[in-house]
């Protein structure tokens, strides 16, 4: 489903695989995110489809369209793949707006049967490395002020095998040869809507402190039950 992410290492990698010359010292001025959370700014790339300009830009997570009025409702912050191309909450943004959210991991939370609260969840790839999210991106005008405000949303998809078995959705994982397509000008890439293979990610238990957005510090990744012969936290480098 994807409500929280980690955004530290991997904003690079990805916007230099997109084409994009970024000086380190852009993302060094930005504080790391070891827990983003909705209403949080992270770093999207995203393409001008007038010149094919990519940047690598800010944007607050929570999509508000830019058709809203000006107390814009709460919006869904996770549009399932399936609906993207006919509702009208996301299906302009989808056709004309659509842009990559690199993070190295995100979490998920599994319903503990017969239990209290539900377990969260690690996942990410097994070797370590960053993945490009496909999301969706709008300008909204606040009318009282003048100003405008550049929101993204997560787009999700059916679980894969490995992670149905935390949650039934996760977000939308694009392989590094689809992005182009996903940033480009084609209105509806729909075949890009599919599960990503489980065969090369992992997951692992970790601390519920992750529940609370406030809690930053990177033992949020540190697995309650290590696994044998396959420690989570190694090849992740977020440092």
């Amino acid at each position: 489903m994807c409500g929280r992410a980690v955004q530290v290492s991997g904003v690079l990698p990805i916007a230099v695989v997109c084409g994009l010359d970024v000086p380190d010292t852009c993302v060094a001025n930005v504080p790391p995110r070891y827990n983003a959370a909705p209403r949080q700014e992270l770093w999207v790339i995203r393409q001008n489809n007038d010149t094919g300009q990519r940047t690598l830009d800010l944007l607050r997570w929570g999509l508000i369209p830019h058709w809203c009025q000006d107390k814009p409702r709460v919006q869904p912050v996770k549009p399932p793949g399936g609906e993207v191309q006919k509702e009208p909450m996301w299906r302009g943004a989808y056709a004309r707006r659509r842009c990559l959210v690199p993070v190295d991991l995100f979490f998920e939370w599994k319903a503990i049967k017969g239990g209290r609260g539900k377990q969260p969840y690690a996942v990410g790839m097994k070797d370590g490395s960053p993945v490009g999210l496909g999301g969706l991106w709008e300008n909204w005008k606040d009318s009282s002020t003048g100003e405008w405000l550049r929101t993204f949303t997560v787009v999700t998809t059916d679980s894969n095998e490995l992670v149905a078995e935390i949650h039934d959705r996760m977000p939308l994982i694009l392989h590094s040869e689809d992005f182009d397509r996903w940033l480009g000008t084609e209105p509806d890439p729909r075949n890009l809507l599919r599960r990503f293979p489980s065969a090369l990610m992992r997951t692992w238990p970790i601390s519920r402190h992750v529940n609370a957005p406030e809690h930053l510090d990177t033992d949020l990744l540190t697995p309650l039950l290590p696994e044998s012969g396959d420690s989570p936290a190694s090849g992740l480098n977020l440092s």
